[in-house]
């Protein structure tokens, strides 16, 4: 007859259920199956621990109430990350998030625009013109879409 296998885990870990406990050793978070480490990952890693903590409750090692009683995260950000999980598989936690592209500012515009600063006509001017914020249009110029013309000082008369 087989002998049962009693949950013992490492001294300083923290359950998560009977079968599974974590531990924080340095900068890394080991997660334990009795004495047997089955996943670490980087504090700081964030991707990593919602991809795993989302496999436990998917794969059905683990409850997202238990998860939420562990970690002290928030009972939406488990369920978010489960749907992720099944509907993009594990990439949806990797791949950054897609960036939107603006609606206000179109290659048209951004030319108009850039024709106004070239002209030296200021940013508030512009955007009224335009009909944007002028958040936008500073947004524009710091990431290098729109380029600010460089005011020429008159040179120094001499005597």
């Amino acid at each position: 007859m087989p002998q049962v296998q009693l949950p013992l885990f490492p001294v300083g870990t923290t359950g998560i259920n009977a079968e599974l406990a974590f531990e924080r050793r340095d900068n890394h978070v080991v997660y334990f199956n009795g004495h047997l480490p089955v996943f670490t990952h980087r504090t700081d890693d964030l991707a990593s621990f919602r991809f795993f903590t989302t496999q436990l409750i998917v794969n059905g090692t683990a409850t997202q109430g238990q998860i939420v009683r562990a970690f002290g995260v928030p009972i939406t950000t488990v369920k978010r990350c489960c749907r992720q999980y099944r509907e993009r598989g594990a990439v949806a936690f990797f791949k950054p998030p897609a960036r939107r592209e603006g609606h206000r500012l179109t290659p048209d515009r951004l030319a108009e625009a850039q024709r106004w600063l070239d002209q030296g006509q200021g940013v508030r001017q512009i955007s009224a013109q335009l009909n944007v914020l002028s958040s936008t249009l500073h947004k524009a110029l710091q990431d290098g879409r729109l380029l600010r013309v460089k005011k020429k000082t008159p040179a120094p008369l001499r005597r």
